[in-house]
């Protein structure tokens, strides 16, 4: 386990959950949450609400344009290799603001993060046991069922020029994205949990529990 600040200890209590987009790692952490009476950190509000003012700033600091780039550049003008490889080089950044975050906390019972930039290889240098750590991925199925059912994952909230060529685009980062994770994990030993559809978000919670059981125990 690498040495790191963490004044209150949080860090060190932590339990992660990373993983792919529409796995169900918020559901799981707030069942998790609610069941052992943890503190859940949601990474992807955070990141996308509360470090806006970190981004902004990092950007005057780099005299780079303030705004956030135009929808079409984002979504419709790259192809989704460049768009995984833009995502996957910004999460050692965010994750460090993420960690300010939870530097935070005060918690004697663990806490949860979750979200898909908790990366394994980002987690991993600061746990002291690979089952603190388990990665939520869907099969191709389950994706395109969340896709179908779920209404944020079933459309952009940007507007843009073509929608369904922007919505393509997102889906093949998407699974880039995943397919790296899965990668990452289990070559660091990090237990994945592929997510079917076959068990529902109290069933996927119990298994992610088993994971965390020596410390949900404690």
């Amino acid at each position: 386990m690498a040495e790191l600040w963490d004044p209150h200890g949080s860090l060190r209590r932590m339990l992660w959950i990373g993983g792919a987009q529409w796995a169900g790692k918020t559901t799981v952490s707030e069942l998790l949450a609610r069941d052992y009476g943890l503190t859940a950190y949601h990474y992807d509000y955070h990141d996308a609400r509360g470090h806006q003012d970190r981004r902004i700033a990092r950007r005057v600091a780099l005299s780079e344009p303030v705004a956030d780039p135009e929808p079409e550049l984002v979504w419709a003008e790259r192809t989704p290799e460049e768009m995984a490889a833009e995502t996957l080089a910004g999460f050692p950044l965010r994750f460090e603001w993420a960690l300010d975050d939870l530097r935070a906390l005060s918690t004697g019972r663990p806490a949860i993060a979750e979200g898909w930039g908790l990366r394994p290889e980002l987690v991993a240098p600061l746990i002291d046991s690979v089952r603190r750590m388990v990665v939520l991925v869907p099969t191709e199925d389950f994706r395109q069922h969340q896709i179908r059912t779920l209404r944020r994952a079933s459309a952009l909230s940007v507007p843009v020029g073509d929608p369904a060529r922007a919505q393509a685009n997102r889906i093949a980062r998407d699974r880039l994205v995943a397919d790296d994770v899965v990668r990452g994990a289990r070559r660091l030993g990090i237990p994945v949990i592929e997510v079917d559809g076959t068990r529902d978000a109290t069933g996927v919670a119990a298994l992610v529990a088993e994971q965390f059981a020596p410390w949900l125990q404690a």
